[in-house]
C-alpha cells in the first residue's frame, strides 16, 4: 500500500493507494508544533476506521509546501511505517520538463499538479488549484511544465477582509444567493465569490489566447466545485488529482 501526503499550508491531504486504486482519504490541519509522534498516532488512529492495516504500508510518498514540516514528517513515516519517504522535488524523475527559470522556486504540489494534468488529460493544458493561494499550472503540449500563475486564495482574502477593516465581519465562505447583496455578510460573500470567479476567468482567458484553443482546463482543490458552477472556462473538476499525480510519480520512480 503506497500512503501519499500533500502538505500544504492549510491542510494536509493523505491519500492510501491500492495500486493506483485510492481507497481512501483523509484530510487534517497542518499544524507546524505537532510532533512526529502525534502525526503518527494521529495517522494510525486512522487506519483503524477505514478497516486498514498500517503494517501494509510500504511505500510513501510527500508533496510539500511547508518546509519547518518536513522534517517531522520524515522523522514520522521512518518510526511508525519504518520506510523513508520519498520528497517530490525538481530533481524528482516526473516524467515533464521543468522550463521554470529557477525549478528549485516551483512548489512540489505545483509540479505534482502538472505531472497529473498532463497524463490524464494531456497538453496543453492549465490546472487551477483553489487552495490557500489559486495555483495556475500550465503544461504545453509535449509536457513541458511551462509556469503559471499564482493568485491570493478565498481564504486569505477573507482574512484579510476581517483583519483589515474595522467592521467587516469574519464570514464562512458560500456562493452567495445573488450577486447583489442587501447586508453586509451576503455583500462579503458576493465579492469574494464573484471576484473569484472574474479573477479566475480573466486569467484563463489569457492563458488559453496564449496556448490555444485546444488547452485543457481542470480545476482541483477545496473550493473547486463551488467556483466552477459559477466559470465560463472551468469544467471539470478532478478533486484528486494531486493524490493521483503523487501516485504517478511514485510508481515511475519505482516500476523497476
Amino acid at each position: 500500500m503506497l500512503l501519499a501526503l500533500d502538505a500544504g499550508n492549510s491542510n494536509i491531504t493523505i491519500g492510501a493507494f491500492e495500486g493506483s486504486k485510492l481507497v481512501c482519504q483523509w484530510r487534517l490541519r497542518t499544524v507546524h508544533e505537532q510532533t512526529a509522534d502525534e502525526w503518527g498516532i494521529l495517522l494510525r488512529n486512522l487506519f483503524a476506521p477505514a478497516n486498514l492495516d498500517i503494517g501494509n504500508v510500504d511505500g510513501i510518498i510527500i508533496s510539500s509546501v511547508v518546509p519547518p514540516i518536513d522534517s517531522t514528517l520524515a522523522a514520522m513515516t521512518e518510526r511508525y511505517f519504518h520506510t523513508s519517504a520519498m520528497f517530490v522535488g525538481p530533481r524528482t524523475d516526473l516524467g515533464i520538463t521543468i522550463k521554470y527559470d529557477n525549478p528549485y522556486e516551483v512548489g512540489a504540489d505545483r509540479l505534482v499538479n502538472g505531472v497529473a494534468g498532463f497524463y490524464k488529460y494531456g497538453g496543453p493544458c492549465v490546472v487551477v488549484d483553489m487552495g490557500t493561494t489559486i495555483n495556475f499550472d500550465v503544461i504545453s503540449r509535449d509536457g513541458e511544465y511551462l509556469g503559471g500563475a499564482i493568485a491570493v486564495g478565498i481564504g486569505i482574502a477573507v482574512d484579510a477582509l476581517f483583519s483589515k477593516t474595522a467592521r467587516l465581519p469574519l464570514v464562512d465562505f458560500r456562493p452567495p444567493k445573488s450577486v447583489i447583496g442587501t447586508n453586509t455578510v451576503a455583500s462579503i460573500r458576493a465579492g469574494l465569490y464573484f471576484g473569484a470567479i472574474g479573477m479566475i476567468d480573466g486569467i484563463l482567458e489569457h492563458m488559453v489566447n496564449k496556448m490555444g484553443p485546444d488547452t485543457v482546463l481542470v480545476a482541483t482543490g477545496g473550493q473547486a466545485h463551488m467556483i466552477v458552477a459559477g466559470s465560463r472556462y472551468l469544467k471539470t473538476v478532478d478533486e484528486h488529482l494531486t493524490l493521483e499525480g503523487l501516485q504517478m510519480i511514485w510508481e515511475r520512480n519505482h516500476s523497476h
